[in-house]
């Protein structure tokens, strides 16, 4: 049983503030993330990056060994929360904070952690996920990128997709077949490749969620050492496992809902009271639906914090929040539509619903799509029964 009584503290109230206090102070009013056609926005998430280091903030969960904060799991999630509320000012940082260095600790060797885990920490670095591919999405384990023995490195060649950040990443964290098994689980095993390495190249697909997003990335006869392997070759994919449960729970889109809803009444003003009844009981119910996500959130930390995860666990989170991420951005958009909104807090506030609302179209795929997170969340109530 796991209590649902979570308390984080008079040091998480006090954190909280001062992450506003910092976003407000260093990031533009019409910042809307770093991931646009302006490459001043990139530079905004970067130098935010390296503020929140210098204050211990960026990891600040980590082990202070590896360049952490020596903070709890919850003070984590504050950063977590006020970072996505606020159109995550550490831009692509989140993936190297949130999973690819704790992946690192638990399962790197002592070289890999002194190579990656400080710039991590820093701010200093960008990661992308070599997961998906052409005929692999959400059935990950049938991917075909495939890394053969070359002395005593291997050679890479295959293709990845939807890869987020690869234009601008210097490491790419990539899934490779290197043998074939009794299951299509097995012989897979994972790489931490420079992103510099001949033979990569990376072709962006443009999209709805902006220019840096999306990405194709090929890797044509791509030689890595031994040294570049994580983990135990073959055994990537019980790696994999414990990465995604991590990377589900990672991104708080719960607050960013909650903070946009609860900012309605306010933008609109006089002209809250004439919305549709019916579209103000929406609004209602979806702030409901906020704070079920943020307690499924906040109990899957506290397995994780445990060592207690399980992967149903995760998709019964990225279920909810997903559906949540989607659902109130329609309400949002449609009081956006009914609303006059003039003068700078009322276009900051329809900019702002725009932009949740092309992210929320593809929540429900990202990071594994809501057919296999039920399909998880289906074996693991079968197999509890």
């Amino acid at each position: 049983m796991v209590r649902m009584d979570y308390t984080m503290g008079e040091r998480a109230t006090v954190l909280r503030a001062e992450l506003r206090r910092l976003v407000a102070e260093h990031v533009p009013d019409d910042y809307l993330g770093a991931f646009t056609d302006d490459p001043a926005d990139l530079a905004v998430a970067q130098e935010f990056c390296r503020l929140l280091a210098d204050r211990g903030l960026l990891c600040i969960a980590w082990p202070e060994e590896f360049g952490g904060g020596g903070g709890s799991a919850w003070e984590q999630t504050v950063v977590r929360e006020e970072m996505w509320a606020h159109h995550e000012p550490r831009g692509a940082q989140y993936m190297g904070v949130n999973w690819v260095g704790p992946t690192i600790m638990r399962h790197g060797t002592p070289d890999q952690q002194r190579l990656h885990l400080p710039s991590i920490a820093r701010g200093e670095v960008i990661w992308c996920q070599g997961f998906s591919e052409p005929e692999a999405g959400s059935d990950l384990a049938s991917l075909r990128t495939a890394a053969r023995p070359d002395g005593d490195g291997w050679r890479i060649s295959g293709q990845k997709i939807w890869t987020s950040y690869a234009t601008m990443a210097q490491w790419c964290f990539l899934l490779a077949r290197t043998a074939t098994g009794a299951k299509k689980q097995d012989g897979l095993t994972i790489f931490l490749v420079p992103m510099s390495t001949p033979g990569i190249e990376v072709r962006p697909i443009r999209s709805l969620m902006g220019p840096h997003h999306l990405n194709e990335v090929f890797f044509d006869d791509v030689r890595v050492e031994p040294t570049d392997v994580l983990g135990t070759v073959g055994d990537g994919w019980r790696v994999v496992q414990e990465v995604l449960s991590f990377e589900r729970v990672g991104i708080a889109r719960y607050a960013r809902c909650e903070r946009l809803l609860l900012a309605a009444p306010g933008v609109l003003g006089d002209q809250w009271d004439g919305l549709p009844p019916e579209l103000r009981a929406r609004w209602s119910r979806m702030l409901v639906h906020c704070r079920r996500a943020r307690l499924l959130a906040y109990r899957v930390v506290a397995l994780q914090n445990d060592g207690q995860v399980t992967p149903g666990d995760a998709a019964a989170y990225r279920i909810a929040v997903t559906r949540l991420d989607q659902d109130s951005a329609e309400v949002l958009m449609e009081i956006a539509g009914a609303a006059s909104l003039t003068g700078p807090d009322g276009v900051r506030f329809r900019r702002e619903v725009e932009d949740h609302w092309r992210y929320a179209q593809a929540s429900t795929v990202a990071s594994g799509s809501i057919e296999i997170q039920r399909m998880l969340l289906s074996r693991a109530l079968l197999a509890a029964s």
